[in-house]
């Protein structure tokens, strides 16, 4: 008996390792059957993900899935919250091999081998965080975080991704990603594509930021110019 729970113990701390592994930025550069220089960057938070792919050249958006994951052994099983190119497999389940060593990760059976960015430092923000309020007028707005649309911001130690979508309606309303830091209470953003306008690609904007009671308070100007103050709730 002693015996059989060393082993269960020794291979839930495998599956554990295993998973963790995972966690960061990684990217992987093809090229597509019109021959444009494409870019994709997936993030791995603790049980959420995102991929989206972009012009490496121009910025231009060209797609966007992702939503919770789950690892046993070497399957990865995903969730599926968000796909814009196929839009009816939101709520579904799909999984696939993986291997993984400290600087590639590959799908087994596909030519989709992608290489590590970062292990989920040195930005003070990585994980997957949902929009849950906003301050207004010196007040402060509460947003229902468990709800079916939800705006997701998810972050590795250099990279983000922002997704707005709804997982009962499947529909996508919006992503941006890029590079980010966060240094002396500055977060600081460089955009690399935004599905609303592919102009917005190579500009950079800053905000004050804070953590207050776990919650990121975010604040400053948007790509549009206008003031904002938004708060922003871990995802469990």
């Amino acid at each position: 008996m002693k015996d059989l729970f060393f082993l269960l113990v020794c291979t839930l701390f495998s599956i554990s390792v295993s998973a963790q592994s995972y966690i960061g930025a990684w990217e992987r550069y093809h090229t597509s059957d019109e021959g444009e220089n494409l870019k994709s960057v997936v993030i791995f938070a603790d049980g959420y993900l995102a991929i989206a792919t972009f012009n490496a050249d121009t910025g231009k958006f060209i797609s966007t899935d992702g939503g919770t994951w789950k690892l046993e052994g070497d399957t990865m099983t995903e969730t599926i919250e968000f796909d814009t190119n196929n839009p009816e497999r939101v709520g579904t389940e799909i999984s696939f091999q993986v291997t993984i060593n400290d600087s590639v990760i590959s799908i087994v059976g596909e030519d989709m081998d992608m290489k590590r960015i970062d292990h989920g430092t040195p930005g003070k923000l990585q994980g997957a965080w949902l929009m849950s309020g906003r301050i207004r007028d010196g007040k402060e707005q509460t947003r229902d975080a468990s709800g079916p649309r939800k705006t997701m911001k998810i972050l590795s130690g250099t990279r983000f991704q922002w997704i707005a979508y709804n997982t009962e309606t499947k529909q996508f309303m919006g992503t941006g990603g890029g590079t980010y830091t966060t240094i002396d209470g500055t977060y600081k953003e460089h955009i690399e594509f935004f599905s609303r306008d592919d102009s917005k690609a190579g500009i950079s904007l800053s905000f004050d930021y804070s953590l207050v009671d776990g919650n990121w308070h975010h604040k400053g100007l948007s790509s549009k110019g206008d003031p904002i103050h938004e708060i922003w709730s871990i995802r469990n």
